[in-house]
Formats: C-alpha cells, sequence, structure tokens
C-alpha cells in the first residue's frame, strides 16, 4: 500500500503538471483561503460528523433542549449524513419565524415540534445550550503546528527565484476554532478579524481596510471567542475570566445557518459576507485565486456565493478545490461540468485531477487532499 504521506507520486507525470499549475497560480496576483473543518483535524479538533456525536452527548443541553433536538433530528430522516449544524440551523429557522411574528403582533407564537409546543424563548434557550455544547468540544488544547507552518508558506516566497505576492490575504474560514488567528499572531503578520483591541475587544469592521495588512481573517460563522453581549448585535472578544459588566450574560456567537443573515448592516455576518463577496471578485485589472482546503461542499450558501463570483469574474477568479472523495459530485461536479467556468475551477482530488478538459485519474489515493500534506506543498516539498 502506497505511503499517505508520501509526495513523490505528484511529482512524476501525469500529475505533476498539476503541480506545477498550482505553484504558478500561487506565485501570482491575489490569494484567498477557503478552510473548512477537515483543515482542524489535524489540530486535533473533531470532524463536523465527530463533532455531533460530542455535541449531542454533552450535559449542557437540558432536558428540552434535547427533546427540541430529537424533534428536529427526525426531520432530517433519511438526509445524507445530518450534523449538528444543520439541527441548530434548522432551529435558528423556526426562531426567525417566531421572532417575525411576535414582532408583526401576533399573541400566539409557539412553534410545534413533534406535537410539543414551544415558546420563543424556550427555543432561544436550546440555540444558547447547543453552541455552549459545541464550544466545549472545540475549546480545548490544539495543535497549532500545520496552521502555523500554512501562514508562514503563503506570506513568504515559497520558492527560490519565486515570489508569495506582495497581496493581502483574505482566509475565509468557516470554522469556529481561532487557529489561523494565533496562527497569523504567532507568526507576526499584521492581520485584520473585524475586532479592535487585544485579548477584550470589539466589533470594528474598519479594521478590514487599515493599510499594511497582510491576512483579513473573515470568520463567516462566528467564533467560539466571540461573545455577544445583552441588547448587543456584534461581537466582543471577552476572556473567561472577567466578570461583571455583563460579562456574566455574554452568549457565544456561533452561527451556522444561512438564515442568520437579517438583512442590514447592524450585524456582522452579513458585513462579514459582503466583505468576502467582494474578495472574490477581483478588480477588471487582477487575477484572483481561491484555495478551498478541508471543505465538503455542504453549505449551501457559500456553494453559491463562489459560484456567482466565478461566473462574474470574467475568467479573473481561478479556484483551485483540494477535494477528499474518489469521484466528483455534487456541486464540484457541477463547476466541473459547467462550460462557463470549468476552466477557473482547477480540483486536486483523492484519485485523480480535473481541469477543463483535463482529467487524469489515479487507482492509488494521491496525498494532496489532506490538510497537512497541502501545507507541504505550499512550502515547496518535494
Amino acid at each position: 500500500m502506497p505511503d499517505p504521506e508520501d509526495l513523490s507520486p505528484l511529482h512524476v507525470p501525469p500529475f505533476s503538471g498539476a503541480i506545477s499549475k498550482l505553484e504558478d497560480l500561487m506565485a501570482e496576483g491575489g490569494r484567498a483561503f477557503l478552510l473548512g473543518a477537515g483543515c482542524s483535524k489535524c489540530a486535533g479538533l473533531p470532524l463536523t460528523g465527530e463533532l455531533t456525536e460530542r455535541a449531542l452527548e454533552s450535559e449542557k443541553p437540558n432536558e428540552s433542549t434535547k427533546k427540541i433536538l430529537e424533534a428536529i433530528q427526525s426531520n432530517f430522516a433519511g438526509a445524507d449524513y445530518p450534523n449538528i449544524e444543520d439541527y441548530l440551523s434548522e432551529l435558528v429557522d423556526l426562531i426567525a419565524i417566531a421572532d417575525r411574528r411576535k414582532a408583526r403582533g401576533v399573541e400566539d407564537v409557539v412553534m410545534i415540534l413533534a406535537g410539543d409546543d414551544y415558546e420563543p424563548e424556550a427555543l432561544h434557550d436550546a440555540a444558547e445550550q447547543i453552541k455552549e455544547a459545541i464550544s466545549e468540544v472545540i475549546n480545548q488544547p490544539v495543535d497549532v503546528h500545520h496552521h502555523l507552518r500554512l501562514v508562514q508558506a503563503v506570506h513568504r516566497p515559497s520558492r527560490q527565484g519565486r515570489t508569495a505576492g506582495s497581496h493581502c490575504v483574505d482566509y475565509l474560514v468557516l470554522n469556529y476554532d481561532p487557529l489561523i488567528e494565533t496562527s497569523l499572531a504567532l507568526g507576526k503578520i499584521p492581520y485584520a478579524d473585524g475586532l479592535e483591541g487585544g485579548a477584550v475587544a470589539w466589533w470594528n469592521p474598519e479594521t478590514f481596510g487599515r493599510p499594511g495588512l497582510g491576512a483579513r481573517v473573515l470568520k463567516l460563522h462566528g467564533s467560539i471567542d466571540w461573545s455577544e453581549l445583552p441588547e448587543e448585535v456584534f461581537p466582543r472578544r471577552i476572556p473567561s475570566s472577567v466578570t461583571g459588566l455583563d460579562a456574566g450574560e455574554r452568549r457565544i456567537m456561533i452561527w451556522p445557518a444561512s438564515t442568520k443573515y437579517r438583512e442590514t448592516q447592524r450585524d456582522p455576518y452579513s458585513q462579514l459576507s459582503n466583505i468576502a463577496r467582494e474578495a472574490l471578485r477581483p478588480a477588471p485589472d487582477s487575477q484572483r485565486v481561491l484555495v478551498i482546503c478541508g471543505y465538503s461542499f455542504g453549505d449551501s450558501h457559500i456553494n453559491v456565493e463562489i459560484a456567482a463570483a466565478l461566473r462574474e469574474s470574467h475568467g479573473r477568479l481561478t479556484v483551485i478545490a483540494f477535494y477528499p472523495e474518489e469521484e466528483l459530485s455534487g456541486e464540484i461536479k457541477i463547476w466541473h461540468e459547467d462550460p462557463v467556468i470549468r476552466d477557473q475551477v482547477l480540483i486536486y482530488g483523492r484519485r485523480g485531477f480535473w481541469h477543463g478538459d483535463e482529467s487524469e485519474k489515479s487507482t492509488t489515493d494521491l496525498p494532496w487532499w489532506k490538510f497537512e500534506n497541502v501545507v507541504r506543498m505550499l512550502e515547496g516539498e518535494r
């Protein structure tokens, strides 16, 4: 059996050509990275399925929340690999409906789940308890080694004679952990994540536009170190050791649902979504490369945004997708088969490489689908 960590198969035909394309693209123009849960596995954090199991086993949800979760789970019977984020998203939808009715003066705003009535307050409490369970699973010691190597490789020349470019790099992060922010700080790379301050910080999106930035971190689903204080909609960063100042009432600010966007600029998720949308649409005289890693293409909102950006860029946006499956399916297959955008999409799959009319298959696993091996390739290892 081939060594899954051996990169040598990637540096001989037919896959050496794909590596050359990767090196050329990474050395030119602006770059952005979309990082999903698969990128945090090597740091000791769970994949989405593991997160689901452990969050459901947590003692954070009370009996009412567990009943709500059981009812929501039953709604996903027959679905392909539903997870805790799907359940929380479904709950967010119910909360949005209840809150909208309440705001319009409806007196009876109970929601019915599996034959039981739930007031909006019970739904809100359930959402907070589920987020606490998710945070409990993720908020643990992590190994930052691979993420630090990633940012060091991205923000300095990757090969002698090649430049990594002077553009600010955008990290579109779907995970709740602060691995990228920590790695950028350890690497002494100036970055903005929308929060002003240090260990204690407040939301200020103007930080994204400051000159001299090496990176922007867009936490599209929030972060476990973000808090939402009473009567506020913008994130704060407040250490758990801080008490008083209503800090004891703070809520974890993660929200893995497309319905979280409240159609107002008084919402951090809307602001982050707009910045990400602009980041994927390069100016007429420039090029942009989006590297996708550790993402299963299960978020329809994200998929729609990328597809729209590809079509609206008129060839100026290129997507490099490190894909963990053996065969193309779902959204990534649609992109590859779309004659309008297929030349802009390079797919480094577990059993092959696809780009436009080019299709190279492998009978064994290719190591480039793993995040830690992507890091090694960006470092220039052969």
